[in-house]
């Protein structure tokens, strides 16, 4: 069955760009348990808003699933005990993949500990009010698992005065290499749509559409054979084309609106999450557990053993590395995607809720970040890529001039999301997307300090 002629193939945005997608290393393959590391680093901060704060001591026992931290404030979660060990330390610091060290649990896993999950308390959720689920949500640990990190329950409160009718549900994964949200949604589909309902009752939305790219049309025609009677929720194939994961870009594709300027999906009535975190959603709350584990693709040329981990929260990049047949002249590993991770300087930094992907290249790969940067040659590539339709070579320009305030008020700095795009056509390997991330950086400690 030719299952491209099902499907339409014109729901997509301007712009953007179509890398090699690389997925066939382990699009096949099915989700496997990765084993426990000895040593698990917990960090506090591995989400958007406050770290947590610790609530253990050092000798302390935990089991797997014991909360091991509290949320610092409300755009904050709760940490969860990964394994069933000893604390060996608190407050320890650690390297982070974004470079500065922050302070994290380290907890001794017991080696001839069972590992199973001991906290948990199976729940009623159709008699929980929208409060209650929202606290549920933040209870349980949950930030996106797309890579944003940002605290799930916060997305279920909108602003004062927006109201959500709309839930879009990510299921693109149009980054190269990454496979896990594939995986999560032919192999646990039954809690996704857990999780949709979930979020739907907590928000009040109408109705759920889910946008999946259509290099992935059996997760399309699996979801549709799961999905309730009623219409409420539904999914729709989108074009494969990168960055179509973009939560403006897919409501672009999906809804035909436009997220303005400055703004969030919440200002036109939605509400965006990713397939994985909604699943997640969907099997964690009703049982009242916390967030201890999630799956992450582990793939690229550096790999022998490419495949979908599921893999303990805190586990240390060393030990994956290890499990997976790392290749000895392997040099450039990024946490996440190609196109948006970043390049680790250690292997000491430890898995955290947002590494969705593990990628490691070869000398001479052609995905290789370190590579010789000439002079803007005036091409226009850049802005033809734009999705959001910037002007990235003026911006680049500015950047090495240190005009970062004339960045972000007369060419829309913010507007970027940093998607890589203009980099990657780039034919004098100008590094734009990170000359953006400094600037925004300086702007904001300049916006601070005034």
């Amino acid at each position: 069955m030719n299952l491209t002629r099902i499907f339409k193939r014109h729901r997509t945005f301007p712009h953007g760009i179509h890398p090699l997608g690389h997925k066939g290393l382990t699009a096949g393959r099915a989700i496997r348990r990765l084993p426990f590391a000895p040593e698990m680093i917990i960090p506090l901060s591995q989400h958007r808003g406050a770290p947590a704060v610790s609530t253990v001591v050092p000798g302390q026992e935990v089991v797997r699933g014991e909360p091991i931290a509290k949320p610092g404030g409300f755009v904050s979660v709760p940490m969860h005990s990964p394994v069933t060990g000893v604390v060996e330390s608190v407050d320890t610091l650690v390297p982070s993949a974004e470079g500065p060290k922050v302070r994290a649990i380290v907890i001794h896993t017991y080696g001839a500990a069972t590992q199973e999950v001991l906290y948990d308390c199976p729940r009623d959720l159709g008699s929980m009010t929208p409060k209650q689920l929202v606290q549920a949500v933040q209870d349980a640990g949950m930030v996106g698992l797309g890579g944003a990190a940002f605290p799930s329950h916060v997305k279920l409160l909108p602003p004062k005065g927006k109201k959500i009718d709309t839930l879009v549900v990510n299921g693109c994964e149009c980054e190269p290499y990454l496979t896990c949200d594939h995986r999560i949604m032919l192999e646990r589909a039954d809690s996704l749509i857990k999780g949709i309902e979930m979020v739907l009752q907590a928000t009040g939305a109408a109705r759920a559409i889910i946008g999946v790219e259509d290099n992935k049309l059996d997760a399309v025609v699996h979801i549709r054979s799961r999905l309730p009677a009623g219409g409420r929720i539904t999914v729709e194939a989108v074009e494969t084309k990168y960055p179509q994961g973009a939560e403006k870009m897919l409501i672009l594709a999906l809804l035909k609106q436009e997220v303005p300027s400055g703004g969030i999906p919440a200002d036109i009535g939605v509400a965006v999450y990713n397939v994985g975190t909604l699943a997640q959603l969907g099997e964690l709350v009703p049982e009242s557990r916390g967030l201890i584990e999630r799956v992450v693709t582990v793939s690229g040329p550096g790999i022998e053993r490419p495949g979908n981990y599921l893999v303990p929260i805190g586990t240390p990049l060393r030990f994956l590395l290890q499990q997976v047949r790392s290749r000895s002249d392997a040099n450039e590993i990024i946490m996440g995607g190609p196109m948006m991770g970043m390049s680790v300087a250690s292997l000491d930094v430890a898995v955290t809720k947002g590494v969705s992907g593990v990628v490691v290249l070869e000398p001479g790969d052609p995905d290789q970040l370190n590579r010789p940067v000439y002079p803007c040659i005036k091409c226009s590539a850049c802005l033809d890529a734009c999705p959001v339709s910037l002007n990235p070579s003026m911006l680049g320009q500015l950047a090495q001039a240190r005009e970062y305030g004339t960045m972000e008020q007369a060419y829309h700095l913010n507007d970027c999301f940093e998607c890589g795009c203009c980099s990657y056509v780039c034919p004098s390997n100008i590094p734009l997307t990170q000359y953006f991330r400094i600037a925004k950086a300086i702007n904001r400690e300049q916006g601070a300090a005034a």
